[in-house]
């Protein structure tokens, strides 16, 4: 199925699935997304709509562990409201999410690099602290990472073969065999 997520389509689907937020105006958020499409829902809200069903799996797990993330965290992280269905015009669950306000670093000059260093290690030591006990395993609703490396051998010998005219094929081909005969052999730390 190819979809045309647009906010037409989303207006739909909150008017048939969540008819209490029908009036809300429905704007696309630019940039969108590549994993999915996003759309503001008034001013206090937004819309993320996977865009291929390889994106879809990762609705449900948001659901479950980003509540259970929040707390644990110095930092705000998006919270999911609710969770669309499936519908005939769209073939994936979807949700909803508080808006929180701000702006990439990338597209920000205002950003001083002096506070944004230290507040973002301390995110990242929270999160590395956190038990992973429960959490996802390496599946298709994070594209097998913290799993065997063999999931990618395939797409990498391609990637080999394609660029074998710009690499040392025989340098790379061994790195990579010897990256396929390790493993992770500590605690979890998804």
């Amino acid at each position: 199925m190819n979809t045309k997520i647009d906010d037409t389509l989303v207006r739909d689907l909150i008017a048939t699935q969540i008819p209490q937020w029908k009036d809300f105006t429905v704007k696309p958020v630019i940039p969108g997304g590549w994993d999915n499409r996003t759309f503001h829902l008034g001013d206090q809200m937004l819309v993320r709509m996977p865009s291929a069903a390889q994106y879809a799996a990762k609705v449900e797990k948001e659901h479950r562990w980003l509540p259970i993330l929040a707390p644990l965290l110095p930092l705000q992280i998006p919270i999911p409201l609710v969770m669309g269905e499936p519908a005939d015009d769209y073939p994936w669950e979807w949700s909803i999410y508080r808006w929180l306000e701000g702006a990439t670093v990338a597209s920000s000059s205002m950003i001083d690099l002096n506070k944004l260093a230290p507040s973002l290690a301390e995110f990242l030591i929270a999160l590395q602290a956190i038990d992973p006990t429960g959490g996802p395993l390496p599946g298709e609703q994070n594209f097998y990472r913290g799993g065997s490396l063999e999931v990618y051998d395939a797409e990498v010998r391609q990637a080999i073969t394609i660029l074998k005219d710009k690499i040392d094929v025989a340098t790379v081909t061994e790195m990579w065999e010897s990256a396929l005969e390790t493993s992770w052999q500590r605690a979890l730390v998804d």
